[in-house]
């Protein structure tokens, strides 16, 4: 007896085009990318709705909204239930659920009805080792040119770090617009890093005529960028 195939679906990957699909939300139907063209997005699954930890998720996101929309940044969920169930549950968080300081949030952004879990499978949200009905916690940073830029996973247990992911963004549109890169735990005002020349030298050699920067080694230099010049750029007036 021959073995039955299984389909195996490909992750996609940092530097990949977001793969497309059309879905039902909860905003109605949306054309994925296309619809957010010049645009940053967060697309995020989580595992279930009525459910303690995505709640928490939701009500945070939902708070932040408009946070990540003054960056250029759409947020939209994802899970594999239903749209009445997505409705009811985002009914229930508005007039029933009070968490840390939050109340009467409304969710605005799209939550995606995926019942059959082609999205989520095109997305590699399905970790058959955490769980073969649910989708895991990921979290996909997506350009204004529908290309993959981040990506996260966290398992069903797991709540996210938000300031991390408004983190990323900021870092991400700034290493675009400045031509830098950002070292570990880096913040709006910190400094940056000045990738290397294409031929090596000395520290002394990729400083010379640039005072403001500053080199450990030829590999290595840093220089100041500020905190306004960041912000002035990357957000919407």
């Amino acid at each position: 007896m021959e073995e039955q195939q299984k389909q195996v679906v490909s992750m996609p990957r940092i530097g990949d085009p977001a793969p497309k699909f059309e879905a039902k939300t909860t905003q109605g139907k949306i054309i994925f990318p296309d619809d957010y063209q010049g645009e940053w997005v967060i697309l995020f699954s989580h595992p279930a709705d009525f459910t303690p930890v995505c709640t928490s998720e939701f009500m945070t996101f939902a708070h932040l909204e408009q946070k990540f929309a003054k960056a250029n940044c759409k947020l939209v969920g994802l899970s594999i239930d239903g749209l009445y169930s997505h409705i009811a549950w985002l009914r229930t968080i508005k007039d029933k659920i009070e968490y840390k300081g939050m109340k009467n949030i409304e969710v605005k952004f799209p939550l995606i009805e995926d019942i059959t879990m082609s999205v989520a499978n095109k997305y590699g949200m399905i970790q058959p080792g955490e769980s073969n009905t649910q989708a895991v916690r990921a979290v996909f940073f997506i350009d204004p040119k529908g290309t993959i830029r981040t990506i996260l996973y966290y398992p069903l247990s797991l709540g996210r770090n938000f300031d991390e992911m408004y983190r990323i963004l900021i870092a991400l549109q700034t290493a675009d617009k400045f031509g830098i890169a950002t070292p570990a735990d880096w913040r709006p005002g910190d400094d940056v890093i000045v990738p290397p020349a294409g031929s090596c030298g000395t520290a002394a050699d990729r400083m010379e005529g640039k005072e403001d920067m500053k080199c450990y080694d030829w590999f290595f230099c840093t220089k100041k960028l500020e905190e306004k010049e960041v912000l002035d750029a990357v957000l919407k007036k």
